[in-house]
């Protein structure tokens, strides 16, 4: 396990294929950690230098006291780049991983050459609804919110498997403390004005079945920036990376070949 102290904040992160090779950063959404990424991971190309980590509050990273501002992690991402001396990366976000991508993309364009934003967008949900599902988990935990989420997370299908148990329970075994943190950055984030000025490669990702992010959200976001292109995953939700690793990976190193990284 390696973990980065950034300033008094550790940070958990691993690194995959290529020490040497074109830098790929994963950032996953919010209640999970990174292997998130570990059927993807396996199924790209070599010749990347893949890095993926825990945001603060999640897996084995830090859980410092709530709420956080988005600007906060964009910074914990930015941070930790800089440590592993990653510049020109491809940035993979996911839900709240792409806010961080978006927010990264504006504000450090020399870090991120190209983004990849999944199953997320520019705003995502209203004030409202946040604020009511974290009075929720304020009662009731994260487990008053379960298996809504896996509803919201995955197909019908993949809710009849035995490894739903294995993502419900990643959910739940989140710090409370983080996960209502990042739900209030969240709840506070709203990226159209910024997001409409990046300008790099972007590739937006929605799953047909997503009940978090719906596939018309995700486009609505990618038509903000000159150039983006939508790539549906069908029969998946919020996570394809897990539903349909073997696609997600085919269309990530597509992306990859198509704008030079690879």
């Amino acid at each position: 396990m390696q973990i980065a102290d950034l300033d008094g904040l550790r940070l958990h992160w691993r690194e995959d294929g290529d020490r040497d090779g074109t830098p790929v950063v994963l950032a996953n959404s919010l209640g999970t950690d990174l292997r998130l990424w570990d059927a993807v991971v396996d199924r790209l190309p070599a010749g990347l230098r893949i890095i993926r980590y825990d945001k603060r509050g999640h897996g084995l990273s830090d859980c410092p006291p709530g709420p956080y501002a988005m600007g906060a992690l964009v910074t914990d991402a930015e941070r930790l780049m800089e440590r592993l001396g990653v510049t020109g990366a491809t940035f993979v976000g996911l839900s709240i991983g792409g806010m961080i991508a978006q927010g990264l993309a504006v504000k450090r364009p020399d870090l991120v050459a190209r983004l990849v934003l999944s199953n997320t967008a520019a705003k995502i949900g209203t004030e409202e609804t946040w604020s009511d599902r974290m009075d929720q988990v304020r009662a009731g935990g994260i487990e008053a919110l379960a298996d809504g989420t896996m509803e919201r997370w995955f197909s019908k299908g993949f809710r009849a498997t035995p490894e739903l148990a294995a993502w419900r329970n990643m959910l739940t075994r989140t710090p409370v403390e983080g996960y209502l943190g990042c739900m209030a950055a969240i709840r506070g984030t709203d990226f159209y004005t910024p997001t409409s000025g990046i300008a790099m490669p972007v590739l937006a990702i929605a799953g047909s079945e997503d009940g978090s992010t719906p596939p018309d959200l995700v486009r609505e976001t990618a038509e903000l920036i000159d150039g983006a292109r939508v790539h549906l995953i069908r029969g998946a939700g919020h996570l394809p990376c897990v539903e349909k690793p073997q696609e997600y990976a085919e269309v990530l190193a597509g992306f990859l070949s198509e704008t030079g990284a690879l």
